[in-house]
């Protein structure tokens, strides 16, 4: 918003300019990957022509970070993209959600203040499911057998009661290191306040043991409540290692590759910044590649004028859905990461273990059951012909007749139909059913698991499916994306030109973008508004110091701000979009005005003479990078004209289905369900009772008909 959250530039001076150190002559070409659980996915976006080029290949999980080789190799083999003209390289990566998911990460310990030893134990006293008499709060990364107590004490407002004793830390490392720690937390009370005891904790540590990974909760998130600030500095601390030694092999592959960029990293609030700033601020990148899916979503939602949108982003293991309104995706804290929340500022992004390769089986009691395992990229489906021979959703499909080109992943599969009917047989065994009539009950049951999950994200939020559109992308995306809509009521579908890449399309079009925060605690008083004022002055220094200094980007900086308000007496707040104006010049009925705006909006009420306090300021700083321009095609208006016809199984009849290629589909032309439209990156899947057509930028939209 530019009245208050205000726009600090150069003149117009290339934002580029001081990325890297690639000789102008050389740049040539931006580069975004995303890695998936099965395919490693490329969007290039050549600067000198405008030109958009993708690429697929599949992921090798033995190997991280091989796939991001091989697919630069490609590029020069397949488009003539040398690597040395590589100017921009950007990258999304789950090595750090994984570790969490897979808890492989860092052996921790966890230094609290004296007598709060228990905090990840207490948490915040709700059991993961209230239905489920047996439901357990998951072990914390940190066990309690490995939390020690410092004698120390920061009070509120942020004064040293009890300095540290470093003799108590030295005993405390010790006992640390003798039950196997390689990494201590430290997350010490009112550290938001002050960190100076933190900081002393920390000298300590490294004074006793050199070679500690230390993480402070101060430099993390410095926020009032002990729990979440606790929880997401331990996070951090879990995959600090695995993460930093994951960029610098990504850094070092990339040099041996000739790619002279310094490479970017997704950031899980949709922005990016520089690779090794990741090493130490790992938390900051822990939802890289699902944002980045989200950021691409809202790209091509706004494009298109499309105000609501649920994006749906289905690779070969899961569904990421979010929601998107005015162009933005939602935002948010406290989402979870694996079993644990974490509350910094990421993109409000759901995930459903359903996708492309997940594996149907029949349990114990007869019953179907689609995921969460999934095939992956080794051995993947069985129809990929790699010695997979468990079933899974894109199996069925193949069953069904509902791929309709031979190669999936521009040509890095090759389909094997046999296969796939063998692995979708067994369970049509098992079931006494059909070939056919088995498969389409596998792609229900997976269509039926994602249908509950957004049901529940949007009763969440309010909102009703079937005023959205469906914003469909990724490998399976397209595939499930209208049998999906159909159960939720939606009549939209979009399909963007490129769906199977879209994820690493909106790390390529992504800010760079950083989140500060502090803590005020304040009423909105004469004394409060000057604790506010001298808060926010801090926080622009050191978000300018930080885009300026540590990102190299000399543009136009925007200043977004926000401030965590609530009613004297409420337990939680809601942030709100704030005037720096009103900061500044000590407006309170500026401040208080937005707050009881957005009360009115969240809770339909608002108490306009109640007094506020203001808890948290926030500031967001962003930088934009060029994108690409995408200009609109000249219509062709008439009905598209199919490849051929093919047989296929659906909605529990056999049909004749039309074959359409993506590449041949001119904007302006339509057709009706049932349709398969095949491409390089995906398959979309129109069934009975709708209608496509493609607009003037190359969308593919799906409407239902009557």
């Amino acid at each position: 918003m530019l009245d208050g959250n205000a726009a600090l530039g150069t003149g117009g001076r290339d934002p580029e300019r001081n990325w890297g150190t690639v000789p102008e002559v050389a740049r040539r070409s931006r580069v975004a990957v995303d890695i998936g659980g099965t395919f490693t996915d490329f969007c290039v976006f050549d600067e000198a022509s405008g030109e958009l080029r993708t690429l697929k290949i599949l992921s090798t999980p033995e190997a991280p970070g091989t796939e991001v080789m091989q697919g630069i190799a490609e590029l020069d083999r397949r488009y003539g993209q040398p690597a040395a003209g590589i100017g921009f390289f950007t990258h999304g990566t789950t090595v750090g959600v994984n570790t969490v998911i897979q808890r492989r990460g860092a052996a921790l310990a966890l230094f609290t203040t004296r007598e709060f030893e228990d905090v990840l134990e207490v948490a915040r006293l709700k059991t993961p499911d209230p239905y489920d008499i047996f439901s357990r709060r998951p072990p914390p990364l940190a066990p309690r057998e490995r939390v020690y107590g410092i004698v120390e004490r920061v009070l509120r407002d942020g004064s040293i009661e009890t300095p540290v004793d470093p003799a108590d830390v030295r005993q405390a490392v010790a006992e640390a290191k003798a039950a196997g720690a390689d990494t201590i937390v430290v997350a010490l009370l009112h550290a938001y306040a002050n960190p100076a005891n933190e900081r002393a904790v920390r000298d300590a540590i490294l004074e006793a043991a050199p070679d500690m990974a230390v993480t402070l909760s101060s430099d993390v998130w410095p926020v009032i409540r002990e729990y979440e600030r606790t929880v997401t500095a331990t996070v951090a601390g879990y995959v600090q290692r695995r993460v930093a030694a994951y960029i610098g092999s990504l850094q070092a592959a990339l040099r041996d590759a000739g790619v002279p960029a310094e490479p970017m990293i997704t950031k899980s609030n949709g922005g990016i910044m520089a690779a090794e700033l990741g090493k130490t601020d790992p938390i900051a990148m822990l939802l890289s590649g699902t944002a980045s899916g989200a950021i691409g979503a809202a790209d091509a939602a706004a494009r298109i004028g499309a105000a609501d949108v649920l994006s749906f982003d289905v690779g070969g293991t899961s569904a990421d859905v979010a929601v998107i309104q005015g162009g933005e995706p939602a935002f948010g804290t406290g989402e979870l990461v694996g079993d644990f929340p974490i509350y910094v500022p990421t993109v409000s992004v759901t995930s459903i273990g359903a996708g492309g390769g997940s594996i149907a089986r029949v349990d114990d009691f007869g019953v179907l059951k689609v995921g969460p395992e999934s095939a992956g990229s080794a051995p993947g489906p069985a129809c990929y012909g790699k010695g997979g021979e468990r079933p899974t959703v894109t199996d069925a499909f193949v069953a069904m007749g509902l791929l309709g080109a031979d190669e999936l992943g521009y040509g890095a599969v090759r389909l094997d139909r046999a296969a796939a009917e063998r692995a979708v047989g067994g369970i049509a065994g098992r079931l006494s059913m059909g070939l056919s009539e088995a498969a389409e009950s596998i792609v229900e049951v997976a269509v039926s698991g994602m249908y509950l999950e957004v049901a529940k994200l949007m009763s969440r939020r309010g909102a009703d499916p079937r005023t959205f559109s469906l914003l469909a992308f990724g490998g399976a995306g397209p595939m499930l994306g209208v049998l999906f809509a159909r159960e939720l009521g939606m009549a939209r579908v979009i399909v963007p030109p490129t769906p199977g890449v879209l994820s690493a399309y909106g790390g390529l079009i992504a800010d760079i973008r950083n989140d500060f925060i502090r803590t005020a605690f304040v009423d909105l008083d004469a004394e409060g508004l000057a604790v506010l004022e001298g808060h926010a002055c801090e926080l622009e220094a050191q978000a300018l110091s930080w885009l300026r200094d540590e990102q190299g980007f000399h543009g136009e900086a925007r200043l977004t701000w926000s401030a965590d308000m609530r009613y004297l007496g409420q337990s939680y707040e809601i942030e709100t979009l704030v005037d720096r104006a009103d900061i500044r010049a000590g407006r309170a009925a500026g401040l208080a005005g937005a707050f009881h705006r957005e009360h009115e909006r969240v809770y339909d009420h608002a108490d306009t003479e109640a007094p506020v306090q203001a808890v948290n300021l926030r500031l967001t700083v962003s930088g934009a990078v060029p994108k690409p321009a995408l200009a609109e095609a000249a219509a062709a208006l008439g009905p598209a004209a199919p490849r051929g016809h093919a047989t296929v199984f659906l909605d529990g009849a056999s049909r004749e289905a039309a074959l359409h290629v993506r590449a041949d589909l001119l904007p302006g032309q339509h057709f009706a369900g049932p349709a398969i439209v095949s491409q390089d990156d995906c398959t979309t899947v129109v069934p009975p009772g709708f209608a496509a057509e493609v607009d003037l930028r190359g969308n593919l939209i799906l409407t239902r008909e009557g």
